[in-house]
C-alpha cells in the first residue's frame, strides 16, 4: 500500500527529483539488501520450526542468525524495500512514508509480537529485548 501511496504521490505532485542518476542504484541496493533481510528470518523461521504470520503464538524463540542483529528483520526489509522503491522511482516527497511505515508497523504489530514473546518465554525474550535493538 505504501509502495503504492508513493507512486500517487509522484502523480500528484510532479516534478520532484533527488536528481544524480545513481539514487536509482541506491534504491535497487536497498530493494536487494531488504529481500535479503527477508530471506534470512525466513531461514531462521524454517530452522525454529515457528510461524512467521504475526500474533500467532510462537513455538520458538528465534535469537539466532539475523535475529542476533534485529528482533525485525522482516520489517526492517519491508521499510529498506519501500525506500528503495522510492529512490527507484525518484519520489523524494515520498520518503516520508517510510518513518510513517515504520511508526504503524510498531505499533499495529512489532508491540505485540513483543507481548507475546516475554508472555512465551519470560526473561529470556526481555534479555534478547534488551540486548538487540527494535530495528537495529
Amino acid at each position: 500500500m505504501a509502495i503504492a501511496a508513493s507512486f500517487g504521490l509522484d502523480r500528484l505532485v510532479p516534478g520532484g527529483t533527488f536528481g544524480p542518476g545513481w539514487v536509482r542504484y541506491l534504491g535497487d541496493a536497498l530493494v536487494v539488501v531488504g529481500l535479503g533481510l527477508m530471506a534470512l528470518a525466513l531461514v531462521e523461521f524454517l530452522r525454529g520450526r515457528t510461524s512467521f504470520v504475526p500474533r500467532r503464538v510462537p513455538s520458538a524463540f528465534l535469537r539466532s542468525g539475523i535475529y542476533r542483529v534485529t528482533r525485525n528483520p522482516i520489517y526492517l526489509g519491508d521499510a529498506l524495500v519501500l525506500a528503495g522503491v522510492i529512490l527507484h522511482l525518484d519520489v523524494p516527497l515520498a520518503l516520508i512514508l517510510v518513518p510513517i511505515f515504520a511508526a504503524f508497523i510498531a505499533h499495529r504489530f512489532i508491540r505485540g509480537e513483543e507481548r507475546g514473546l516475554i508472555e512465551a518465554f519470560g526473561d529470556e525474550a526481555r534479555d534478547w529485548m534488551d540486548r538487540v535493538g527494535r530495528w537495529l
